[in-house]
């Protein structure tokens, strides 16, 4: 015997993952993140703002 036909339900939004910024950047305040083969920079200015290079 078929089963009823049951509409998906949506899926509950996941807040995305928090990660300190000290605990990311370390006591160098810079971390070097590899995304699809290509290197970032992540580093914090002595302003203490967030600047992404690569």
């Amino acid at each position: 015997m078929d089963k009823p036909f049951t509409p998906a339900r949506p899926q509950p939004a996941t807040e995305p993952r928090q990660v300190d910024s000290k605990t990311l950047l370390g006591a160098d305040g810079r971390v070097v993140i590899v995304h699809e083969g290509q290197q970032y920079l992540l580093r914090q200015t002595q302003a203490g703002k967030l600047i992404l290079t690569k």
